[in-house]
């Protein structure tokens, strides 16, 4: 008879040897469903309510050996004036034959520490310290060792976590993306008052690793300030870094060119397919959100290919144009405001930021993920004060007709405009939902980030062990 044992070593042989067929590319894009879950959804942490709103999706990922999804929560409700423990999430969803999901449900909440020390979303408190300070946007899991990598907003930062969320490693920062003023390294600086690196809240945004673990590709959301910015006007090119996992260097930089500039347009999420083709998340600031404008959204899925890319560590980018060592746009794949849920009105999210290749279907397509960050669906005023935020989504446009109340609670509540007293209805109303769809395509010559032969040589060694103990006892 057939032993546990030695179907594992089977397994794990036939998934070791197998090899990409074909180069990548992504195609037959359908939507299949999704979900709108509640606003205040807990996660799995200790304290109140309110702080264990889970902060949805600020990016996703699928780790295909271990059969588990994670979603990140990013600094937490009040936009970096909070003190918030970061964190994310390992979640479960009931996936049918034909790519439809449903059952969501939060598994695990890690909480991210240095030492000990929890990680905090709140802004740094030194204008040239980081600290604690930690805006997680970006995560994958490094296929050789297990461990999680996470790209942050204020450094613009690469951290490295064990599966119990303790830092292992802090990757090097190129020093022409760390902000500076004339003075110096100052992290809370407004764009005006930079004269090079990243721009305040449009760091390290994006983040992919390659299917053999050894390099992850940081992708930030806007470029820097010296890649064109001026008078408040972004330039039009964002930069991948790529970066060595053996050592934590840069090892080189590719020129992202958006669609446009302006309604605060950028990129949210990268995903790698093979070596050099990706998947990035490009989209502006409009749709249902808190304080966002409704009309004209516009969120698109691009195909992107490296090969052939220039490498401008020490370029600066034109600030539009053409460039000739640019990363090449393959296609547009996936437009996610063409599909709506009745549970938001048939209207459009306005921050898609989440994206993952999930498992292969049963007719060879891909389950692809896409989420949404809901902000926690808290809002601030001029002077730091934290609300709740309400949307009938129903109405013509729901953020305009939203009402706020204390965090936490249903009291002292008023409109969102005018800002007139009012009670919060009984029903009708509801914290902005984080969204989830799914999508299935196919995708030739997908190579997923898998344990590489050397790994799970290691692995069978360790199943061997186990198989040979196990034979010993019954002996």
């Amino acid at each position: 008879m057939k032993t546990p044992t030695l179907s594992l070593l089977g397994a794990a042989a036939a998934l070791a040897l197998s090899l990409p067929v074909a180069a990548q590319s992504v195609s037959n894009v359908g939507f299949v469903n999704g979900l709108a879950i509640d606003g205040g959804t807990l996660d799995l942490s200790s304290g109140s309510s309110f702080d264990r709103r889970v902060g949805f999706f600020s990016d996703i990922y699928y780790d295909r050996s271990r059969n588990e999804w994670w979603g990140l929560s990013d600094r937490g409700p009040g936009g970096g004036t909070l003190p918030y423990d970061t964190r994310l999430q390992r979640f479960s969803i009931d996936i049918a034959a034909n790519g439809a999901i449903s059952n969501f449900q939060v598994k695990q909440t890690m909480l991210l520490n240095i030492n000990g020390l929890a990680l905090n979303g709140k802004a740094p408190s030194a204008a040239g310290t980081l600290g604690l300070s930690f805006d997680p946007e970006g995560l994958v899991l490094n296929p050789v060792n297990g461990n999680l990598l996470i790209s942050d907003e204020y450094g613009p930062s690469l951290y490295e976590f064990n599966r119990s969320g303790q830092l292992v490693r802090l990757y090097a920062t190129p020093d022409n993306l760390v902000p500076k003023t004339a003075s110096g390294v100052d992290y809370n600086a407004a764009a005006a008052d930079l004269v090079s690196g990243r721009e305040g809240n449009r760091g390290m945004e994006g983040l992919a690793i390659s299917p053999d673990g050894k390099y992850a590709y940081g992708m930030t959301q806007n470029g820097a300030i010296q890649d064109g910015y001026a008078n408040g006007t972004r330039g039009t090119y964002t930069r991948i870094v790529k970066y060595d996992t053996a050592t934590g260097a840069a090892v080189a930089q590719y020129a992202y060119k958006l669609e446009s500039t302006g309604q605060g347009r950028g990129i949210s999420a990268i995903v790698a397919l093979g070596d050099d083709k990706f998947l990035v998340l490009e989209r502006n600031n409009r749709g249902i959100g808190v304080g966002a404008t409704l009309a004209n959204p516009d969120k698109n899925v691009f195909e992107i290919d490296l090969a052939g890319a220039a490498d401008v560590t020490g370029v600066a980018l034109p600030a539009s144009g053409n460039f000739a060592g640019a990363v090449a746009k393959v296609a547009k794949v996936m437009d996610l405001d063409a599909d709506t849920l009745a549970a938001l009105g048939n209207k459009s999210p306005e921050k898609w930021e989440g994206l993952a290749v999930g498992p292969q279907l049963a007719n060879g397509e891909y389950l692809i993920l896409a989420g949404t960050d809901n902000d926690y669906s808290v809002t601030q005023n001029g002077s730091s004060v934290q609300f709740d935020v309400y949307f009938r989504m129903a109405d013509a446009d729901p953020y305009k007709s939203s009402i706020q109340c204390a965090v936490g609670g249903t009291t002292e509540c008023f409109f969102t405009d005018g800002g007139a007293a009012t009670a919060l209805p009984a029903s009708g109303y509801t914290l902005l939902p984080g969204v989830l769809h799914a999508y299935t395509a196919r995708v030739d010559g997908y190579t997923a980030p898998v344990p590489e032969p050397s790994s799970y040589a290691l692995m069978l060694a360790g199943l061997g062990a186990v198989g040979w103990v196990a034979r010993r006892r019954r002996g």
